[in-house]
């Protein structure tokens, strides 16, 4: 226990040096070149309120555009690790991320639906509408998935995963014809389907950081539980350990958390796959600490991945597309370890 604590702060802190370091290097990069001091001082100028001595261009250059595309990633990729790490824990299955129980698909109809709606001549406010329908479609999604799933009173994996299944399949056709629909407007349908971090302002960051902290705290209060659980229903029964009410409570958790990322930045998928199995791997399966270096682990992963498809590139590629070249082969590599292990099944 003690060697594991040891190596578990070891691991956060080389993750948090890492997540500072690479978010100053971050805003240095793109066309414009800025020096990592001007950097520095443009952010003491925004939390301090004081004058410093740099180029105003430079400024809003840095303040106004990098930096909260860069705390977008963090926050962004930070939430979909920690929620991969709860359903994974949730649902006894390491091949589970925030995308089993279909919100994406949620969110991506509800964003679909509003392009369409302003295609036929409604006027709504994208900046507002866009997110507000996606959170809306995910919400919905959710509890369908619940809903369908409700008939098995213990909420089993295999429940879960194959109503989630059920429902993206649904909302995957209703998603093509609203494509139909949307004509013209097609284009902008497939690009926030593919996600991208390019339109993020502060105000989505204001939306993304309290969401952020309070369902980290509360996936933390729950961390002793989700190891309980592992053991089993009937242990976890024995130890007091509501399961039902814990996966119920976490589950709708998580699928909000999920739903604000989502409708802040498209659909980014194989984040919550991939950082949770890595770190399981560094520093054990205990969720109590897995959960906090999963969010650090989160946010590393999907800065870089927004880094390299912003400023080394030659052209921006959506960062969905990006993470899904990554996590596609790792799935993959997951997926044949659990077949020769004889646990493929749900």
């Amino acid at each position: 226990m003690v060697g594991q604590a040891r190596r578990s702060l070891f691991t956060a802190v080389v993750l948090l040096l890492l997540l500072c370091a690479s978010m100053v290097l971050a805003a240095t990069m793109g066309y414009m070149q800025v020096p990592a001091a001007d950097v520095l001082h443009v952010v003491l100028a925004r939390i301090t309120g004081s004058a410093q001595h740099v180029d105003p261009v430079m400024t809003a250059v840095v303040a106004d555009v990098r930096l909260p595309r860069i705390l977008a990633a963090v926050l962004v990729g930070g939430v979909l690790a920690v929620c991969g790490t709860v359903f994974q824990a949730i649902l006894l299955n390491p091949l589970a991320d925030p995308y089993t129980l279909g919100i994406s698909s949620g969110a991506a109809f509800g964003a679909s639906l509003v392009i369409v709606l302003q295609v036929f001549g409604l006027s709504l406010p994208s900046a507002f509408s866009v997110p507000l329908f996606a959170f809306a479609g995910s919400v919905a999604t959710l509890f369908a998935v619940l809903g369908l799933a409700a008939g098995d009173r213990r909420l089993s994996s295999t429940s879960l995963i194959l109503s989630g299944v059920i429902v993206a399949a649904i909302l995957s056709a209703a998603i093509g014809f609203l494509k139909f629909l949307a004509d013209e407007q097609v284009g902008i349908i497939i690009f926030w389907l593919m996600g991208s971090l390019s339109g993020v302002s502060w105000q989505n960051i204001l939306l993304l950081t309290p969401v952020a902290l309070l369902g980290l705290a509360v996936c933390l209060l729950y961390g002793r539980e989700l190891n309980i659980m592992a053991t089993g229903e009937r242990a976890a029964a024995t130890l007091g350990v509501n399961t039902v009410r814990l996966r119920w409570i976490l589950l709708v958790t998580c699928s909000l958390m999920t739903a604000i990322c989502v409708s802040v930045s498209g659909i980014i998928g194989f984040v919550g796959l991939i950082v949770p199995h890595l770190l399981r791997h560094l520093v054990g399966p205990d969720n109590r600490l897995l959960i906090g270096l999963s969010f650090l682990g989160g946010g590393l992963l999907l800065l870089f991945a927004d880094t390299l498809t912003r400023a080394v590139l030659p052209s921006e590629v959506p960062i969905g597309v990006l993470t899904a070249l990554i996590g596609g082969p790792f799935f993959c590599i997951i997926f044949k370890k659990r077949q020769q292990d004889g646990t493929a099944g749900l």
